[in-house]
């Protein structure tokens, strides 16, 4: 099973990996639709410790939205130092979705992108979902093999979608959007037209 920890003392976050420490925020939203942000102290299939100022009671259906990990829910089962204890509950192909998710972050090289990223000459663009809904966006860095966009719209991750033109998928969750594979890769020259180099 794999579990990640904060140390608090420190503020940073330790994985088991040999990648060593890694510190992963986030934010959750309560049933009123408010939203906090808060930090990992650990995590693992069975549920998440929330380092939060915002005090939230035992009971409380919780969803939170991790960098990098991405969406889960559960229930506040008790407080702890500093936050509280998330509870999921998670059965069958939802579980070992989870066990597979936190073993792919665990392993995971934080640095090892494969392409140089690029910031573009116009960050202004949208999204649009296999339905046809399309939302505003701005992209913060993008390369030839994909994007990091800054949105209000958090599409499950392995969602596929249209970032102008090209098409991808959701990759990973960031601390203001999402992260984009593109199904086909962007010729250097036509990223050049595009990208501050």
């Amino acid at each position: 099973m794999s579990a990640f920890s904060v140390k608090t003392d420190t503020n940073t976050s330790a994985t088991s990996s040999e990648h060593g420490k890694r510190i992963i925020f986030g934010r959750f939203m309560l049933p009123d639709m408010n939203e906090y942000p808060c930090q990992v102290a650990n995590i693992d299939a069975d549920g998440v410790t929330l380092l939060s100022d915002h005090a939230v009671e035992p009971g409380t259906p919780v969803i939170a939205y991790l960098d990098d990990i991405g969406r889960v829910d559960g229930t506040m089962d008790k407080p702890v130092d500093e936050g509280f204890y998330v509870a999921f509950n998670l059965t069958g192909r939802r579980r070992e979705r989870m066990e597979r998710r936190l073993e792919w972050f665990e392993t995971s090289d934080p640095d090892g992108r494969r392409d140089d990223r690029f910031v573009p000459k116009d960050a202004a663009n949208q999204i649009t979902l296999n339905d046809g809904r399309e939302y505003e966006c701005e992209v913060i860095d993008i390369s030839v093999s994909g994007a990091s966009i800054k949105t209000s719209v958090l599409p499950s991750i392995g969602t596929y979608l249209s970032l102008g033109r090209m098409r991808g998928r959701v990759v990973r969750f960031t601390s203001d959007g999402i992260a984009i594979e593109f199904m086909r890769q962007i010729e250097p020259a036509k990223l050049a037209d595009h990208a501050v180099l």
